[in-house]
């Protein structure tokens, strides 16, 4: 399995010189069988646009899984050229919302006039869009778990991606102190996370603020690197990624935190626009 990192910035977009090395763009995963192109992406943030370049002028033929439908996380959607393009052929899939509103109508409630030109529907090539149920799903060849987890404003997923060789666990906005404080007063250690992250080769996960900034902000639905730590040793995690940065945080303030867990059990590493990951287990 190849995972390359389109966007790792959390709630918008950081341009300017202090955010260069990080990167900018917000969240959004392009997953690869070995040797095969890019045909699973986990969330749509800005950053799915560089997958474009990625594809050699192909329209891109796969499936986009959304975490939930915060803009950050879909407003790339609309400027993925590979995507809306007359050869393409998208599955998009999402939480399923309830309410006898499916996932493209929910979408379109930003994505329309006057808030936007055009429509999901309006996106050129195949388009699908298909709400997810908590559970075990096949995509694109590879084995999904998607989960409920906890986070404010609408219904939200984690995701295990597995290819039968090795496992990635995605849980970018995730409010576990939502369920309680915890063992270290960070969040709870949930049955879904636990699940999601069992064993997992490689961890991203929600750390958008710090450990002392958590008390404060951690109302808005999100978590923080020693709780992103805790859970993936808690589940026998290999190595932790953390992601969804702030978008105030600077390169600079990124280095020191990871330099904070250098000496932690496993691997402990900051997300970085534009790295690859060749993952096999063991």
């Amino acid at each position: 399995m190849q995972i390359k990192v389109l966007g790792a910035r959390g709630s918008t977009p950081a341009p300017g010189a202090e955010f260069l090395r990080y990167g900018g763009h917000t969240s959004s995963l392009a997953v690869a069988h070995d040797g095969a192109p890019f045909s699973l992406v986990i969330d749509a943030g800005t950053g799915i646009r560089g997958l474009t370049a990625l594809l050699g002028g192909r329209p891109y033929r796969g499936a986009i899984m959304l975490g939930h439908l915060h803009w950050d996380h879909t407003q790339g959607l609309p400027f993925f050229g590979g995507g809306d393009s007359p050869g393409s052929k998208v599955t998009l899939y999402g939480p399923e919302q309830g309410g006898g509103n499916d996932l493209e109508t929910v979408l379109s409630w930003a994505m329309s006039p006057p808030h936007f030109p055009i429509r999901p529907g309006d996106l050129r090539g195949s388009w699908q869009f298909a709400g997810l149920e908590p559970g075990e799903h096949e995509i694109e060849g590879f084995q999904v778990l998607a989960l409920e987890i906890p986070h404010k404003g609408g219904r939200s997923y984690g995701y295990r991606v597995s290819d039968g060789r090795a496992a990635l666990a995605y849980l970018s906005d995730h409010w576990p102190t939502g369920m309680g404080p915890g063992p270290a007063g960070l969040g709870e250690y949930h049955e879904a996370a636990v699940r999601l992250v069992s064993g997992a080769d490689i961890v991203f996960h929600d750390a958008q603020y710090t450990d002392e900034e958590l008390p404060a902000r951690g109302y808005f639905g999100h978590s923080c690197p020693g709780y992103a730590l805790g859970l993936a040793e808690a589940a026998g995690a290999k190595r932790l990624v953390l992601f969804h940065h702030d978008p105030w945080r600077t390169d600079d303030e990124i280095d020191a935190i990871v330099a904070r867990y250098r000496h932690a059990a496993i691997p402990v590493e900051a997300g970085v626009e534009g790295t690859v990951v060749d993952l096999v287990s063991g």
